[in-house]
């Protein structure tokens, strides 16, 4: 239905072949999309690298978005080599783990800052370095979780964090509609990947979603991968703001 062919894109969070930010770049390869990959550190780089090279990607550094001056050496390089950016893809997280398996109420300002800072605010950040490099539009995408909207339990501190990055969507998407850049969160259900497993009895929440949704099972990084396509494809230029589900139905569900 729809080509990405000359595409250039930026995918964040790759941390292995679990990763939902790897299903996204599957898919935005199949669909012809030059890809700029990056890792967290030199231990995350023996996982991801070789599966960047395995996708063909153009651009392979680092990114901890805590670090100043990573961002930025990034969008410089792909500013040198590209001189465009089509799609950003932030699929990243991260809360001290005392404070997520804690209570919300009991959560640190440190902890619940640093959260915000690197699971909501670097996504901005990226999107202020990507707007320039997107005069013909674009599209910039993040992830969040149901936990957003209605409590969850053991999902905690990031419940209120991943509502704030919902929020943020809907107001970049406000801001920029006007240059043709699209901004939207992907929400699967609950699937497995590295960043899950930190959350405290997160098997049973699997299970529960499997047995409540309509059909019956799990969301998987490639259901992620094709919606993040499309929303990233000239078919999806009227779509912005969103909270897309991924996941068989099951936040429909009581």
């Amino acid at each position: 239905m729809f080509s990405l062919h000359g595409h250039k894109a930026l995918v964040v969070g790759i941390a292995n072949e679990h990763s939902i930010a790897w299903g996204c770049a599957q898919a935005l390869k199949a669909q012809g999309a030059d890809l700029a990959i990056t890792w967290l550190n030199d231990k995350a780089e023996g996982y991801v690298r070789p599966l960047a090279e395995q996708l063909g990607a153009g651009i392979m550094m680092p990114l901890d978005v805590a670090q100043p001056g990573q961002m930025e050496a990034v969008f410089a390089e792909i500013t040198r080599k590209w001189g465009r950016l089509d799609t950003v893809l932030h699929s990243i997280a991260f809360a001290p783990r005392d404070d997520l398996h804690g209570r919300v109420v009991d959560c640190s300002a440190e902890g619940f800052g640093l959260a915000m800072d690197i699971s909501v605010h670097s996504f901005l950040r990226m999107i202020r370095l990507a707007e320039p490099l997107m005069p013909n539009g674009g599209c910039c995408l993040s992830v969040s979780f149901f936990g957003s909207s209605r409590v969850v339990r053991h999902y905690n501190m990031m419940g209120p964090v991943k509502a704030a990055l919902e929020s943020t969507v809907r107001y970049a998407a406000a801001e920029l509609g006007e240059k043709g850049i699209r901004v939207h969160a992907l929400s699967p259900g609950p699937l497995k990947t590295r960043a899950a497993s930190g959350l405290d009895h997160f098997d049973e929440l699997l299970a529960a979603a499997s047995d409540r949704a309509p059909t019956h099972q799990l969301a998987s990084i490639e259901d992620v991968g094709a919606m993040a396509a499309f929303l990233a494809s000239p078919e999806a230029r009227n779509l912005t703001g969103g909270v897309h589900d991924i996941d068989g139905g099951f936040s429909i569900t009581a």
